[in-house]
């Protein structure tokens, strides 16, 4: 038997070991962990050492960008995360009654779809489960449902990921849209040609928008691009110029003009998505639920 083999026979994992390798597998930071955990950052960094040592093996290979997990420290932060699931869940039971629904559920989507649909269903949700909080983040990356940054998100994509539960809430369409102030009432090539175009070229290089454009009139190049379609929406009701919108975004704005029919080539599909083991969890299971019914896109 060799030295390391002994070592790791002989170290005692405990849970603050596997609260801090989650933290540090998550942020990648020794600051941004600590904070997780009260901690500071030196005190996490001789934690992971002495952990490192007792195991006979690196968790983590350092880096100028932060600390990049191994195959191990991963495999200990899935056990970390049941941990941390069953730990809530006792607390959420010890402090509800029967009938309540209590705690702060994470929920990442991007920003259009944030204030065009999830927006306006959270005020009869927080009225429905008043001890409940809800941390948003809003942004094209998707937030690792697998590493518990989020409990739930809602995207939109024509394949989601196998590992994630997930219901479809319906197709996402889009059409052409003007600036009411911008006096454009019809679509051809030749206004296609006359005028800017607002897109998220950089952003979202590969969204349907833009690969539709890109193939109708190749030539063109936005006037100006941006990080989101919600940023493409306010940019054409100021007269901008054009720019592809989904329809529930759109509809009911008196600052924008519909030039075009659905574009069927544009269309992609709206999930509700969530991990396995975060579904157990009362406080997300009721979330799901109830967004699962409130969102729905015909």
């Amino acid at each position: 038997m060799n030295a390391k083999t002994q070592y790791k026979l002989n170290y005692k994992l405990t849970a603050a070991d596997l609260e801090v390798v989650l933290a540090l597998v998550r942020t990648g930071k020794l600051a941004e962990a600590g904070e997780r955990l009260s901690l500071d950052a030196s005190t996490v960094f001789r934690s992971i050492q002495k952990l490192e040592k007792g195991l006979g093996q690196r968790l983590f290979e350092r880096s100028r960008t932060g600390f990049q997990a191994n195959e191990l420290a991963q495999e200990l932060a899935v056990h970390a995360e049941q941990m941390e699931a069953q730990l809530e869940a006792a607390r959420s039971a010890m402090q509800m009654q029967p009938d309540q629904v209590a705690g702060t559920v994470r929920i990442t989507t991007t920003d259009t779809i944030l204030h065009g649909l999830l927006a306006p269903v959270l005020k009869p949700l927080q009225l429905l489960h008043p001890l409940l909080s809800f941390d948003l983040h809003a942004g094209n990356e998707l937030a690792s449902l697998t590493r518990r940054d989020a409990d739930i998100a809602i995207r939109a994509s024509k394949r989601p990921p196998q590992h994630l539960i997930g219901k479809h809430l319906g197709p996402i369409r889009v059409a052409l849209y003007a600036g009411k102030t911008s006096k454009i009432r019809h679509f051809d090539a030749d206004v296609a040609q006359r005028h800017h175009w607002i897109a998220p070229d950089d952003a979202l290089p590969e969204h349907p928008s833009v690969v539709w454009r890109k193939k109708h009139f190749p030539r063109l190049q936005a006037t100006y691009k941006v990080n989101s379609i919600l940023t493409v929406a306010e940019l054409v009701g100021k007269g901008l110029g054009l720019g592809i919108l989904p329809l529930f975004l759109a509809q009911g704005r008196k600052d924008l003009v519909q030039l075009t029919n659905v574009l069927d080539e544009c269309q992609t599909e709206l999930w509700l998505l969530s991990h396995t083991e975060a579904r157990h969890l009362r406080r997300v299971s009721a979330v799901y639920s109830y967004l699962s019914q409130e969102i729905m896109l015909n």
